[in-house]
């Protein structure tokens, strides 16, 4: 009765992300065939690049909310893994939307992100001077 929510491990995290993510069902399958959970998570960032470039904001602040909730409840590899590579792409949706696309996507980034990203940030300034 009291037991806790098992924390999602990579293999649970596919297949929440070939539910959330019906389009890339097939290539997140071939994915994780090989045992690459980097290239999954590439291949989401990939598809609201996409997204981004429609200017489908809704959509993907969307797909951020859900990816927060695996993020929320990963072990330690599942959500170094968002932070290195989902979060860390955040500058490139930065850098390729529209400013008023790039307020709104912020605006609604969980809290946890937006802290995560703020943090990357304030350390690429310390160490590369970006």
């Amino acid at each position: 009765m009291n037991a806790q929510m098992q924390k999602i491990n990579q293999k649970i995290a596919i297949e929440y992300l070939k539910f959330f993510y019906p389009r890339l069902r097939t290539e997140i399958t071939q994915l994780s065939i090989q045992n690459n959970f980097a290239g999954v998570i590439q291949s989401t960032i990939n598809y609201l690049k996409n997204l981004l470039m429609e200017s489908r904001i809704n959509i993907i602040s969307h797909h951020i909310k859900l990816m927060d909730m695996i993020y929320k409840n990963g072990d330690s590899y599942v959500r170094d893994m968002i932070e290195n590579l989902f979060v860390r792409s955040f500058e490139s949706f930065k850098k390729h939307a529209k400013i008023q696309h790039w307020k709104l996507l912020y605006q609604y980034m969980p809290i946890n992100f937006q802290l995560i990203y703020n943090d990357q940030r304030k350390q690429d300034k310390i160490f590369f001077g970006k």
